[in-house]
């Protein structure tokens, strides 16, 4: 059976990240847009192969940043909502209402983290946390304040979890369903980022849809442009950040830096020559080739190649992510983005 004939596999989730783009610099309006806009190429992608809308809208999940503009945060989860059931019901015409819900995690901001007075970090982490739980997020995750400068300490990721701990069982902000809806500037707000990013999704469709807006540029461009005007307003004063350029503290030595234990490294690197020694290298070997072929030439049952199934073949053979990587970097070679100057 050719691996496009085959249903989708099962999954509980297809998740779809906007949070790397925010982390590169981008503003609350191009992280909704652009991610919105790869998801609109996935789920056209799905439709090209008779995939039913509503088989794969509800299995969508999303993965989203959280920075520091407090109310802005809470708008951009109300617009997200707002958005994608609209694109669900108008543009695809799902039918079933799981398809139009938007379901996300979000990760508090790394880039969002000093390294000069970390403690800081901890309100900043609280703050964002806050700002989702009010927006109506799904399931979080916050940042450890120590992590601009190590992997997190064990103390640092209890506090991390306390927050959430109190925000959730103390904050009561969990209590009702949008809790902020009503206030003028919310709702002006959430109006504010709709537009904006519907502004950023048509531009992208009037280039040909998201694929055609990244191998453009524009999207780089875009991202690279808010992100210099950003550390610009930062570097000038115009945007205050705590302990970085205003209320510095002098002679500043960070304490509590995680320190990789070597045994942990030693044990690791054991596990992983005792996985290669047992595995069948002769079937790792073949669901490599396998993958290979499909990557080059396809499966012979449509022009799009379906590299999900050789994948799986892959990982069940116990090839690793790195033998999986080198197979598909031979054939595409390794993304270069466009220059942006």
């Amino acid at each position: 059976m050719s691996y496009c004939a085959r249903e989708l596999p099962r999954f509980n989730a297809i998740s779809i990240s906007g949070y790397h783009m925010r982390e590169a610099g981008c503003t609350a309006a191009q992280e909704i847009a652009f991610t919105f806009a790869n998801a609109i190429a996935y789920i056209e992608g799905a439709l090209g192969r008779s995939v039913n809308v509503d088989d794969v809208g509800p299995r969508i999940s999303w993965i989203f940043n959280a920075q520091n503009n407090f109310l802005e945060e809470i708008a951009k989860y109300r617009a997200l909502r707002r958005m994608w059931a609209k694109i669900m019901r108008e543009r695809f015409k799902a039918e079933d209402p799981r398809s139009w819900m938007l379901r996300t995690h979000v990760q508090t901001g790394g880039a969002t983290l000093t390294a000069q007075q970390p403690e800081n970090n901890i309100v900043r982490a609280g703050l964002q946390a806050l700002a989702t739980a009010l927006g109506g997020v799904q399931s979080l995750a916050l940042s450890c304040y120590d992590e601009a400068l190590a992997l997190p300490t064990e103390e640092a990721q209890r506090i991390a979890v306390r927050t959430q701990q109190v925000i959730g069982y103390e904050s009561g902000v969990a209590n009702t369903t949008d809790p902020v809806g009503g206030s003028y500037y919310i709702e002006w707000l959430t109006s504010e980022l709709e537009r904006k990013a519907w502004e950023y999704l048509d531009r992208v469709e009037d280039m040909g849809g998201a694929i055609a807006a990244i191998e453009s540029g524009y999207v780089q461009r875009e991202i690279q442009e808010a992100s210099y005007a950003h550390q610009q307003a930062i570097d000038d004063g115009q945007k205050v950040i705590v302990g970085v350029n205003k209320f510095v503290q002098e002679d500043e030595e960070p304490q509590m830096i995680f320190r990789v234990n070597p045994e942990a490294e030693r044990a690791q690197t054991e596990s992983l020559a005792l996985v290669r020694k047992e595995r069948d290298q002769s079937a790792v070997d073949a669901a490599l080739a396998r993958l290979e072929e499909v990557s080059r030439d396809g499966d012979g049952s449509s022009e799009a190649r379906n590299l999900m199934y050789p994948i799986m073949e892959a990982v069940k053979a116990y090839a690793s992510v790195g033998e999986i990587c080198g197979v598909m970097r031979r054939v595409f070679g390794d993304y270069q983005p466009p220059t942006a100057v």
